[in-house]
């Protein structure tokens, strides 16, 4: 039999009153540490959209110190680039990333970080459940980051990762469900699965369609957009996709807030997640 460890963590009260969202403090892993090589970031501008004509967008990309042209490194694509990138707000990946690297926990890893088309073409892109916004990564996005940058990255679909949060979550499971020759790792926060058009299609085609080799991380909020409504809950329609991911048995796990549709557990989450689902 294998042998498993527990892990002790400290009990932490929680309000008793409905309707009070918590407001979660970063950890150690959000704030820059002196000594941990700090990767750069390039930027460049993608107004040549085969599949998303007119649009035009800003794409950045993480390159960690450690990176090495002659080892392919792996990959994480975010949907919302500039939200996560920000070091004011919650996300803050790049730090996160330096210091989960320089701590071997996680791989060194090429971030791509994707604002939606411009203008106003973010839920066009984000929430329909079809391959297109997976084939627009795959043939327009990674060959101009390839090609413009230089980078040698991974085509094992193993070590490739997206994620997003509200519509850029159900984006990256998206992606991921379509293209699982490509990304195979998924982290979604506040997923907005309730607002796909024409409804949410994963809980029943998680369960009637065969496994798929993907690994998801869903991070949910009890008091997300229509918390208690029976039409178009945000909270309802996360457990329902983590309620089939397990009757299914995909390596998966859900972590349940006490917010509201806020990337701020996320954030705080992040470092947790990227540990968990690059294992």
């Amino acid at each position: 039999m294998s042998q498993t460890t527990e892990t002790s963590v400290p009990y932490v009260p929680h309000p008793v009153s409905r309707h009070v969202p918590l407001h979660y403090l970063h950890g150690p892993q959000s704030s820059p540490h002196d000594g941990t090589p700090r990767g750069r970031i390039e930027r460049f501008t993608w107004d040549d959209s085969a599949l998303y004509p007119g649009t035009t967008r800003t794409v950045q990309v993480y390159v960690p110190a450690q990176y090495d042209p002659a080892e392919p490194a792996a990959l994480m694509v975010f949907q919302d680039g500039q939200l996560y990138l920000d070091p004011s707000l919650d996300m803050r990946a790049a730090v996160v990333f330096d210091n989960l690297i320089h701590a071997g926990s996680m791989p060194v890893t090429i971030g791509v970080f994707v604002d939606p088309g411009q203008p106003g073409n973010r839920n066009a892109e984000y929430d329909p459940a079809n391959s297109r916004y997976g084939d627009f990564l795959l043939s327009e996005i990674l060959p101009a980051v390839r090609e413009r940058l230089g980078l040698a990255i991974t085509e094992d679909p193993d070590r490739r990762a997206i994620c997003g949060g509200s519509s850029g979550g159900n984006c990256a499971f998206t992606v991921a469900w379509e293209h699982p020759d490509s990304f195979r790792r998924v982290l979604a926060f506040v997923a907005s699965f309730a607002q796909i058009p024409g409804g949410n299609p994963y809980p029943e085609l998680i369960t009637s369609s065969p496994a798929k080799p993907i690994r998801v991380f869903l991070q949910a909020s009890r008091w997300d957009l229509d918390f208690d409504q029976p039409e178009r809950n945000w909270y309802s329609n996360n457990l329902l996709v983590a309620a089939a991911l397990a009757e299914r048995g995909y390596d998966h796990r859900l972590v349940l807030g006490d917010g509201g549709h806020s990337p701020n557990h996320g954030g705080v989450v992040l470092p947790d997640a990227l540990r968990w689902l690059w294992r």
